[in-house]
């Protein structure tokens, strides 16, 4: 059963609006953000629009965050 405190911080979202903020940078195109009130997680897909945090999205984005960070890595050792 939810808390009184996470209804109504919810239910002050819903009617102030989310204040978001970066959770995780997965590449230069690809965030996450958790609103600081009721901790609603969002991410950016792959068409730029934001979509809620699902259990795929965030295997999808853990993938990508460690194929960016190889393909990183890949090319600071060649230049």
């Amino acid at each position: 059963m939810k808390s009184s405190k996470s209804t109504f911080r919810k239910a002050l979202c819903s009617v102030v609006g989310h204040r978001y903020e970066v959770s995780k940078k997965i590449t230069s195109h690809i965030t996450e953000y958790q609103c600081k009130t009721c901790k609603c997680e969002l991410t950016t897909t792959e068409t730029g629009h934001l979509d809620v945090l699902t259990p795929e999205w965030k295997e999808i984005n853990r993938t990508l965050a460690h194929l960016y960070q190889k393909k990183r890595r890949a090319l600071q050792t060649v230049a």
